[in-house]
């Protein structure tokens, strides 16, 4: 039995993902065009996408990593541990934050407050998909590859127990995956 088979419905294909991934690079690249650019990706499920997005965009950048999490399974804890910092200090940086989903909204509400209290010059953020459904804080992204319906979703570097993230597309996980 392969991944593939736990998969109900494919939201983004291969295509989509490179489109997405094109449009939003170009996007990105005329806004910061003459900035001073920090891609932050938040580990693990980003870290794909933000592979992808960083060969489209044509403007001076560097990147880092921030490893957090607010989820336990399924459904987010409401409390965000710091598993990983950044290694740049984002003082005086225009900071993009590259996440693969937006959901509760709770960990990258968390991020903006501690990069904005580390002085970052600005901070926006970029999300491969947005489910605003589920938003518990007061947040919203300046990117958006595509808004999503409320359902679990895996590949692409998003996983479930740690599986499913080589999946080369987005798609809906089956619920007989993860109600047992």
């Amino acid at each position: 039995m392969s991944l593939r088979d736990d998969v109900c419905e494919v939201l983004m294909s291969e295509e989509e993902l490179k489109e997405t991934c094109k449009r939003l690079g170009q996007q990105i690249s005329k806004d910061y065009e003459g900035k001073n650019l920090l891609l932050v990706s938040v580990l693990k499920g980003a870290v794909v996408f933000m592979s992808d997005l960083l060969k489209e965009i044509t403007c001076d950048c560097v990147i880092d990593f921030m490893a957090v999490s607010s989820y336990s399974g399924t459904k987010t804890t409401g409390v965000v541990k710091f598993k990983k910092d950044l290694d740049i200090n984002p003082d005086g940086c225009d900071i993009l934050l590259v996440e693969d989903i937006l959901d509760s909204g709770i960990t990258l509400s968390y991020l903006r407050n501690v990069l904005l209290d580390r002085n970052a010059a600005s901070i926006k953020i970029c999300t491969l998909l947005d489910k605003p459904a589920n938003r518990q804080a007061d947040i919203k992204a300046d990117y958006v590859g595509k808004v999503i319906p409320d359902a679990f979703v895996v590949g692409y570097g998003l996983d479930y127990d740690e599986k499913y993230r080589n999946l080369p597309f987005v798609g809906i996980l089956s619920p007989k995956v993860y109600e047992k």
